[in-house]
């Protein structure tokens, strides 16, 4: 019996309308990671791919701390109070921060919190179940402030030096956003509480930088029920109609909408049973937070998912959760591709960009290929990392593509009723077709790229299946230079490689530099030179793995 075949097509000579790069956004819990050695060379890398600058996104900007990057925690010690309560300034580290990803040749995208010890509401130093625990540590940063006038202050403060460090019109080139998940644990006021620091927030940002976007409400998954859809009904409801506390006036400026996406949840469980993430249950919450903002009135705004990722628990790892094992190898890159792709639909239906943010950066110091949602690991780039790098050689000029392998969303209706895709608590992936589709484009020197992905949620389907791809509106009995790009188990694979060298923790030496050569971006083969027909058309066959990505360029010869 033969492979089954996939049948794509791409009409060259049909462009579609302009691609937007909507994927150029990443973050990272730790601040104070950013300007290490290893965060230095990951921005670097990012900000040498074609569809550079990326903006950046990270926690605990405004925290008090030892401003000593550790795992889900920062600080810059930006803010303090003397003896007489009068406010005390220190830019140090926030300028660093900044400087490292502006110098890298990436932009900022600036999450204005946490709260500084000395704005906190004191309450939280009487929380009795702390014991001998830092109260601010472990909850202070979370509070609302003691004066909202005080905050109100502050932002004003930062937006000026900003204004004169860096010039406003850069700093209306970057993107600010207030807070992170105020729906659960990372903010311990209302909903309410949090329209009124947004309100205070706009007037303070834009009174000094008047052109700068400001965004939120940065909540969790828009499901049928939870905290996400409630703060994000309240919030909206709240800019549109609700009086602003900051000025007394109806609404508050909104300059784009925040909220998260995450395929699944892998909790602290040594001996969890197979869970998978799920593609479907991503662009489940999506969808559902596209139609909860068109109702409010919101249509058309721009849209940032500020973590987009597979999973809700970046700093967790196979150590912790064996499930999470699809970081390091080539299932979290067709994982990507897919739901990016798909995000990139409903952003076209929507009518306004929608931006995924993965949030994912480096852990420094860690064991090799720990499966933590990161780029690189010692130095060693992930396939991840080379799907990206594969996105960023697309072109500005999207061309139609089908597939007869695409998503199929009634199926996952199906599949939602028999296994729960839409709770991301635990799915196994059972039953989880496999997709193939993907993106075409063309640059403006004329070369047309395709941009494949196969994925099945289930990460344990290892399938080949035979690509059949139809390029029509080539130019007719010419010949077209083609090279082929592969993300796969073999190919720009360095997990594969340590595998293949016994997972050492810390390698060194030959065996290190054999690992780190595996990461680079590899082609499926040599370069090739294919010929259109009299009509202009030019037929393809290759076969694709269950979980793969691949980039076809094509250039006139």
């Amino acid at each position: 019996m033969g492979l089954a075949t996939t049948h794509i097509t791409v009409n060259a000579g049909n462009e579609t309308g302009p691609l937007p790069h909507d994927w150029r956004f990443f973050g990272y819990d730790e601040c104070n990671y950013t300007y290490t050695p290893e965060g230095r060379r990951m921005l670097e890398r990012f900000s040498k791919l074609g569809d550079a600058p990326y903006y950046v996104r990270t926690h605990f900007m405004f925290c008090n701390g030892s401003c000593t990057g550790t795992q889900k925690f920062g600080s810059t010690n930006l803010y303090h109070e003397d003896a007489h309560g009068d406010p005390m300034y220190d830019f140090t580290y926030i300028d660093l921060i900044l400087d490292t990803i502006l110098n890298s040749g990436n932009k900022p995208y600036v999450e204005l919190g946490f709260m500084p010890e000395d704005l906190a509401d004191p309450s939280f130093r009487n929380n009795p179940w702390l014991g001998g625990l830092d109260p601010y540590r472990e909850s202070g940063w979370t509070y609302p402030p003691k004066d909202y006038h005080r905050w109100h202050d502050f932002i004003r403060t930062v937006a000026q030096h900003l204004a004169e460090r860096y010039g406003s019109e850069e700093a209306d080139t970057w993107y600010f956003e207030l807070w992170n998940e105020p729906d659960i644990f990372y903010w311990s006021g209302t909903g309410e509480d949090y329209c009124t620091l947004f309100d205070f927030t706009e007037q303070a940002l834009h009174a000094v930088l008047p052109n700068a976007r400001l965004g939120g409400p940065t909540c969790t998954g828009i499901f049928d029920q939870g905290g996400g859809r409630d703060l994000m009904q309240t919030f909206l409801e709240h800019c549109k109609t609700g009086t602003n506390a900051a000025t007394n006036a109806t609404g508050t400026r909104l300059d784009f909408i925040t909220f998260h996406v995450k395929g699944a949840e892998f909790p602290r469980d040594a001996n969890a049973s197979k869970a998978v993430p799920s593609v479907g249950n991503l662009v489940y919450q999506v969808e559902s937070g596209v139609e909860l903002i068109e109702a409010a009135g919101f249509g058309n705004l721009e849209i940032v998912l500020s973590e987009a990722d597979p999973d809700t628990w970046a700093a967790g790892g196979i150590n912790d959760n064996a499930n999470m094992r699809f970081r390091d190898t080539e299932y979290y890159a067709s994982f990507v591709a897919c739901a990016y792709q798909r995000i990139a639909e409903i952003a076209l239906r929507y009518g306004a960009p929608i931006h995924p943010l993965a949030w994912a950066f480096v852990f420094p110091q860690e064991e090799c290929f720990p499966a933590t949602r990161t780029f690189a690991t010692q130095d060693i780039v992930k396939p991840v990392f080379r799907a990206f790098d594969m996105l960023s050689r697309l072109g500005s000029h999207a061309l139609e593509l089908t597939s007869d392998c695409a998503a199929n969303p009634a199926r996952e209706r199906e599949l939602d009723r028999d296994y729960g895709i839409a709770t991301p608590h635990h799915y196994s992936g059972f039953g989880a077709p496999t997709i193939v589709s993907g993106w075409a484009a063309r640059d403006d020197a004329g070369q047309v790229q395709v941009l494949l992905y196969s994925h099945c949620d289930d990460i344990d389907v290892h399938e080949k299946r035979s690509v059949e791809l139809r390029i029509t509106g080539l130019q007719p009995e010419r010949q077209y230079r083609m090279q082929h790009w592969r993300i796969d188990h073999d190919h720009s694979n360095a997990h594969t490689q340590w595998v293949e060298e016994g997972k050492p923790k810390y390698p060194a030496g030959e065996q290190y530099h054999r690992i780190k050569a595996a990461d680079a971006l590899e082609s499926l083969g040599p370069e090739e030179t294919i010929a259109a027909d009299n009509k202009g058309t030019a037929t393809l066959r290759f076969t694709m793995p269950t979980h793969a990505v691949s980039l076809l360029t094509f250039e006139l010869q």
